[in-house]
């Protein structure tokens, strides 16, 4: 039955596929090269919906909506606020960049765009698994088209067909597993799901070892959302070939919503196979880490290199889903997941910083995807070069930055876990963080010790300077004084548990 409840729970969704579709009719009209109108409305529809994405969210409420399907809790509409707000800031930076190589001819950047947020929406707020894969769909479709909205690029088409390969790989790994805990548990709501498996064979319908082999196939699916190794093949290849704003809206705002589904399928859903879910989910962490720093070493294309960042940084992430549940303490969970929730929230803060710079130092004929093309920023502009500089320290984990404090909390987690293989990890995680540091302080000292090899002016308007300092400002002050953010994201999985 749909009732008042569930119009609440799904405004922030309504609100944006309407916006999505009356933007795409409005921009038929408009014929200015850069879109300016389009991209305005845009904007604003973005800050309105994340305005009372926080509204909603202050309040705590928890809202169930269209017979389960959907939730609105204060973890679900947080991480859609940002996702709104990182989203907004993708589009700022991404114009200009879109404009000169051809990618405004139509409104397609702005409409697909606001899809793929409302995929990521679909995504967090579902709470079935029928819901939570067609968000999950509507996103990845949405992804493979802007990916490939650079037309006359063959690195660009290129990246779109490996993209569109493995993501259908991966979600029919998806699909498949869902399917079999269907099987076993005869349900495809997250909360009957839960208590199926909690009452143990007498409650199941099906087989435990469909059970068990539906969550690997699970796990896979989401590691490959996630990027992380083994599980990494389309990263580096997407991020390098895709247009440098479109790798931006790939990188940021869906790693909150890939976050989202791990916690609604595992923790919601599969808590009684903790156990099971939190050793493969070890395993892949340990991998990511491993591949991800060793592999950023020898790269010298820049997107490349960030790209093996982000398995690392995903690897670094999934400790803290390690790290929560062990012995059934609920009060662990909470301070283990709301780590890892603070940790993506800030890695895609910092994310959107670096992917600004770059895309700010592109023009066009010239893509600034090399690492030898920041030589010498220092002197062409002292702005850039120490916002990139923020978040290369950011994302090394060097204090007192936002990156520290992230992989402190997650580092945290692990050592107030009662196993003692938890210390093990936390040991491991440290030295692969000193590994990774030499590939982020290398980018700094190209850009603030080598001569420039680019002497082309810097420009940018007014908009773009103003969102990059802001971002970068942030990363700096989250690090200085990061108890508000910790709080909200305690105090969003605790919801999760009350």
């Amino acid at each position: 039955m749909i009732d008042t409840l569930s119009w609440i729970a799904a405004y922030p969704e309504i609100l944006l596929a309407v916006m999505a579709c009356v933007i795409a009719l409005a921009d038929l009209t408009i014929k200015t090269p850069l879109r300016g109108a389009t991209h305005m409305l845009t904007l604003l529809t973005l800050a309105v919906v994340a305005l009372l994405l926080a509204m909603a969210a202050s309040g705590g409420k928890v809202i169930s909506g269209f017979g389960g399907m959907i939730v609105s809790d204060p973890m679900g509409n947080w991480l859609k606020c940002f996702a709104a707000l990182a989203l907004m800031a993708t589009l700022v930076y991404g114009r200009a960049y879109a404009g000169q190589r051809d990618m405004l001819r139509g409104g397609e950047m702005f409409s697909m765009s606001l899809l793929a947020l409302l995929g990521m929406f679909v995504m967090i707020s579902g709470h079935n698994f029928l819901v939570i894969y067609l968000g999950l769909e509507l996103l990845t479709l949405s992804s493979y088209a802007l990916v490939a909205l650079r037309r006359d690029d063959i690195a660009a088409t290129e990246a779109a067909m490996k993209y569109f390969v493995l993501g259908a790989l991966a979600s029919g790994f998806l699909l498949y597993g869902l399917s079999m805990v269907y099987g076993a548990t005869g349900s495809l709501d997250l909360s009957q799901v839960l208590a199926a498996i909690a009452g143990g064979e007498a409650t199941l319908k099906g087989s435990p070892q469909v059970l068990t082999l539906g969550l690997v196939f699970v796990v896979a699916g989401l590691a490959f959302k996630l990027g992380v190794a083994p599980f990494h093949m389309w990263v580096p290849d997407v991020y390098q070939g895709a247009p440098t704003s479109v790798t931006l809206l790939i990188g940021g705002a869906p790693k909150l919503a890939a976050f989202a589904i791990v916690i609604r399928l595992l923790v919601e859903g599969l808590q009684p196979l903790a156990v099971s879910w939190q050793q493969m989910l070890m395993v892949l962490s340990v991998v990511s880490l491993l591949v991800g720093n060793l592999a950023a070493i020898a790269q010298t294309n820049l997107k490349r290199m960030l790209a093996f960042s982000t398995i690392a940084q995903m690897g670094f992430m999934l400790l803290g889903l390690v790290a929560g549940g062990v012995g059934g303490n609920a009060g662990n969970m909470a301070n283990a997941y709301s780590s890892s929730m603070f940790y993506v929230i800030t890695y895609v803060l910092t994310t959107l910083g670096t992917f600004g710079v770059i895309i700010l130092l592109s023009r066009q004929g010239f893509e600034s995807d090399s690492i030898a093309d920041l030589a010498g920023l220092n002197q062409r502009s002292p702005l850039y070069a120490g916002v990139m500089a923020i978040c290369m320290f950011s994302l090394a984990g060097v204090p007192p930055l936002v990156g520290f404090y992230a992989k402190l909390s997650v580092l945290q987690a692990l050592l107030a876990s009662p196993d003692a293989m938890h210390v093990g990890l936390a040991v491991f995680a440290v030295i692969m963080s000193l590994i990774g540091a030499f590939y982020y302080l290398r980018l700094v000292k190209v850009m603030y010790f080598d001569a420039p090899t680019q002497t082309a002016p810097i420009e940018a308007g007014l908009e773009v300077r103003s969102v990059l300092s802001v971002n970068g400002a942030l990363v700096l002050v989250l690090g200085i004084v990061p108890g508000g953010l910790m709080a909200l994201c305690a105090h969003a999985v605790a919801a999760l548990f009350a």
